[in-house]
């Protein structure tokens, strides 16, 4: 199985690959020049403690508004979490964000029903992935969302329309998004740390496997749906 449809998909997906890693460098030469102090881990660690509670109220709330509405990309918001909090803090500011907006979706779902998910989601999305969660069930929700660069905040939204019970939807959740929020959020303390070529390497490979799962979200679906229906009793 090819990877990409086409050469043409094949350089869409190069160049942004590319844009992102040379995004986060220009990031990093920019806090060298302007903000030195970041770099600085005793000093970092002042300048967010200086804040109190709100900077950790305000990261969480970021990550929660972003499942729900989906501005950007969660894994931005756990970089920046990583860079400020350090990696234990920053993922469990991040984790309780991405869970919070993944259980309000759910729960508005079921609360306001089919039409408000079509208002929310793009008719595409409805139309590929509307029942998946119902037919993978929880082993083939787990698989699908462990993989990056896939639409598991507009699934929160779908599985609202499920029979799902609240609590099995977000232990999957929980699970699923863990590894690829915690080598995320371990990137940005490394690279308040100023290891910048390690803190680049692991961005790099949560890039990669995003684009793969966005480019690929058909085949992963129906792979999932595959090994979910051998798991069915006859």
């Amino acid at each position: 199985m090819e990877l990409f449809s086409s050469a043409k998909a094949r350089r869409r997906a190069v160049l942004l690959v590319v844009g992102v890693v040379a995004g986060f460098g220009a990031l990093y030469l920019a806090l060298r020049r302007y903000a030195p102090f970041v770099f600085d881990q005793r000093e970092l660690r002042l300048w967010v403690d200086s804040f109190g509670v709100l900077a950790p109220v305000v990261f969480t709330l970021l990550q929660t508004a972003q499942v729900v509405l989906a501005p950007i990309p969660g894994q931005v918001v756990a970089f920046v979490a990583g860079y400020l909090f350090g990696p234990v803090a920053g993922t469990v500011y991040s984790l309780v964000g991405v869970l919070l907006g993944s259980a309000i979706a759910f729960s508005l779902s079921k609360r306001y029903g089919r039409g408000f998910v079509e208002d929310m989601l793009t008719e595409d999305v409805v139309e590929r992935f509307d029942g998946f969660v119902m037919r993978v069930g929880f082993p083939g929700l787990l698989a699908f969302v462990i993989v990056p660069g896939l639409p598991d905040d507009a699934i929160c939204f779908l599985a609202g329309l499920t029979s799902w019970r609240l609590r099995t939807f977000m232990v999957a959740i929980t699970i699923g998004r863990l590894p690829a929020y915690v080598l995320t959020v371990y990137a940005g303390g490394e690279l308040a740390s100023g290891r910048f070529a390690g803190a680049m390497a692991l961005v790099g490979v949560v890039v990669v496997l995003s684009v793969v799962g966005y480019y690929k979200q058909e085949a992963v679906r129906d792979l999932v749906q595959r090994f979910s229906d051998l798991d069915r009793p006859l």
